[in-house]
């Protein structure tokens, strides 16, 4: 039987609220802190198939989550594109050759990377209960490109945004190849045992509504598309952080399963707009988690009762951030599950 994620994914309204948190395996947490310091930097521990797993168990095992969302990074495609990837403390992460400096075909395609994030969606499921869904993952191919063009993240994308408008047969093609790449690359997600995936496009709502129905929705319609026909029964999340108004758009034109909103959407406005039935996921703020308190207990009410007859699966508007405290989650738990 799947468990309550699963169907309200699926489109049923649950007797109690499924959820899980965006980033939920991380840094907030002793026991993932412990594991890296004993393991090495952070692309060691995605490639390293065992150690991913117990990351991504860490949290269900701690909190009892009704979902366990991959440990791994949206840049491992761009990594089984050709690129180089590294990740500098205190820097974040880097590509190199920047695709703003060299076209991409000059590339040579690695994608044996992608072998241990699926050795790790095996070895994850086969530790889960079967109440537990397991999540997989992507990067949207916006998103994706921002850090493939300019080498590494920015506050506005200006390098990825120049390119598009300069030269929009190059940017076309970065962003056909992580299409491409990103169907091959969930699929063996969901044939290692993923139950659910999510587009996380989290630099979504740096475009204009022209440039977000260019490389946001199109492309992200024909991943759906192709995953939905390689997988007919797995539920495709997507969750364009920062689409605002453009999330209807995004809704009804992209085929997902479910949308993901983010923190700064009216969860009234948006139960609205949704077709109905559509399940949603979200928005609490995660800063939230960190000052607690009533507040906290307050806002997560408003989130329940403003998707209630809705299917919905509760979460945060974007990642758990590093300096949580393990009380304030335990006690989000607590409101969310009554």
């Amino acid at each position: 039987m799947p468990g309550p994620l699963l169907d309200t994914l699926r489109g049923k309204v649950a007797e109690r609220r499924p959820v899980w948190l965006m980033r939920q395996a991380g840094r907030y947490l002793p026991e993932y802190r412990a594991l890296r310091a004993e393991k090495g930097g952070f692309l060691e521990l995605v490639y390293d198939s065992e150690a991913a797993a117990e990351i991504t168990l860490q949290p269900i095992r701690r909190f009892g989550f009704d979902g366990a969302i991959l440990f791994s990074d949206i840049l491992i495609v761009p990594h089984a594109l050709g690129q180089d990837l590294q990740f500098l403390a205190g820097e974040g992460p880097h590509l190199s050759p920047r695709l703003v400096d060299v076209a991409l075909d000059t590339l040579e395609a690695a994608p044996q990377y992608f072998d241990p994030v699926y050795e790790t969606v095996r070895l994850t499921r086969a530790q889960l209960g079967p109440e537990v869904t397991m999540l997989g993952f992507a990067g949207s191919p916006w998103t994706v490109a921002t850090y493939m063009v300019a080498g590494e993240g920015s506050k506005d994308h200006h390098v990825a945004r120049a390119m598009a408008y300069r030269d929009p047969a190059a940017f076309g093609a970065i962003i056909d190849a992580i299409v491409e790449s990103s169907i091959t690359y969930l699929s063996g997600q969901i044939a290692a045992g993923a139950e659910a995936v999510q587009l996380f496009d989290s630099w979504a709502g740096s475009l204009s509504p022209r440039q977000f129905e260019r490389w946001v929705v199109e492309p992200t319609t024909r991943i759906v598309d192709a995953v939905r026909k390689l997988h007919p029964e797995t539920p495709i999340i997507g969750f364009p952080k920062g689409a605002g108004g453009k999330l209807p758009a995004y809704a009804r034109e992209t085929g997902v399963d479910a949308v993901g909103i983010d923190e700064t959407v009216d969860p009234r406005w948006i139960h609205r707009e949704l077709p109905s039935g559509m399940p949603v996921q979200g928005n609490l703020d995660p800063l939230l988690l960190i000052s607690g308190g009533e507040e906290l207990d307050a806002a997560a009410r408003e989130v329940l009762a403003a998707f209630e007859g809705r299917p919905h699966v509760f979460n945060l508007g974007h990642g758990i951030d590093k300096s949580t405290p393990i009380a304030h989650v335990e006690r989000l738990l607590d409101v969310v599950r009554g």
